[in-house]
């Protein structure tokens, strides 16, 4: 069995996973917990709840999925020989069933019959007309694809595959736009409870609007507005399981730093990579040179482009590859989840935002 990216595990006790990228050990998986029976754990987030006309499942959000494995969930780690370390996962032994979005995605469009699933034909049908993709380019993720969807208040929540056809989307998507099929999502300022410390809120609109992957549907006045998200997964050619490649990752330190993007190339997917030359250590560890940023920080995917100067924050870390030695700058679940950051200092200059209090002097 082969898994990759966004592809779901059920376990055991039926706790449902989402596959966290592409680098997994031979024995298990590493995952990000996404769903919890409502029979063994509830939520107080009001957007939780999964399930109709019941709530069978409850959503984790932000480092909830981190913290309920380690005090709740222990077995479902996973050791991972780079870091020398456990992380959340599933082991083989303990996978019941697996789902895969591609076949969720033929699965809905071939059986299923209620309002969200037209409206998902209705997009589909249009995203595929103007750009020429094919419906097997395409899968969905979340409660559409483990069928508890909410049909009066669930999203279309879709996974494209690989930086190619990701590509065609997002030309597609910035059409769409201008045709007022669908609307960007974040054309207009909405009301979040922000927590990330220092990313701030104004720039985190910015930077989510030039994506594109992330728009609103709503085809009358009577029909409510449905948010539609296109998450990029590397398709199976473009995959690289780094486990035995890697040798050893030492956390060093929290740093600040300020760096030039060389490569965007790995920039969409989950992992975000950034190729960078590192231009200013701001505070931390004193280094000569960092050559990626790597990001598990869903807010943080597509952040940069090439030629872009950016500031992030994380753990500064050494990387023992086979055939080299190297830093890299990591965002990821644990301690001071909320302080990490990575942004664009020159989309900041381009929107006119102003550079104080972002601890960076430019």
């Amino acid at each position: 069995m082969k898994l990759r990216d966004r592809d779901y595990i059920v376990g055991l006790n039926d706790l449902v996973f989402r596959v966290l990228g592409y680098t997994h050990p031979a024995d298990g998986y590493v995952c990000d917990l996404e769903y919890v029976p409502a029979a063994l754990y509830k939520s107080r987030n009001p957007r939780a709840p999964r399930g109709y006309p019941e709530t069978v499942y409850y959503k984790l959000y932000g480092d909830e999925p981190f913290r309920l494995v380690k005090g709740m969930f222990p077995e479902y780690m996973v050791y991972y020989k780079p870091l020398a370390r456990k992380l959340p996962g599933v082991p083989r032994k303990l996978i019941r069933e697996v789902y895969l979005p591609s076949d969720g995605l033929r699965n809905l469009v071939e059986d299923c019959e209620d309002e969200l699933v037209d409206m998902l034909r209705t997009v589909l049908d249009k995203v595929v007309e103007v750009s020429g993709l094919k419906l097997e380019d395409f899968g969905v993720f979340g409660s559409l694809l483990l069928g508890f969807h909410h049909p009066k208040l669930s999203d279309l929540d879709f996974v494209i595959y690989g930086s190619d056809n990701l590509r065609e989307l997002r030309d597609c998507l910035k059409d769409l736009y201008m045709e007022r099929f669908m609307v960007n999502e974040f054309e207009k300022p909405l009301r979040l409870n922000w927590r990330f410390t220092k990313y701030p809120y104004k720039l985190f609109l910015i930077h989510q609007r030039r994506k594109l992957i992330y728009g609103i549907y709503k085809p009358s006045s009577s029909v409510r507005p449905v948010k539609v998200e296109f998450e990029p997964v590397k398709s199976w050619d473009e995959i690289v399981n780094e486990y035995d490649i890697l040798d050893r990752v030492t956390r060093l330190g929290w740093i600040k730093a300020v760096l030039k993007v060389l490569d965007d190339s790995e920039a969409a997917f989950m992992p975000s990579i950034y190729g960078v030359e590192l231009e200013e250590v701001v505070k931390g560890p004193n280094v000569d040179s960092v050559e990626r940023v790597v990001s598990y920080v869903e807010e943080y995917r597509l952040q940069a482009f090439r030629d872009e100067r950016i500031y992030v924050e994380g753990w500064l870390e050494r990387v023992q590859s086979r055939d080299k030695i190297f830093h890299q700058i990591t965002l990821t679940y644990g301690p001071r989840y909320y302080d990490q950051t990575l942004y664009s200092l020159t989309l900041m200059r381009e929107a006119h935002l102003r550079s104080e209090n972002f601890d960076v002097g430019t």
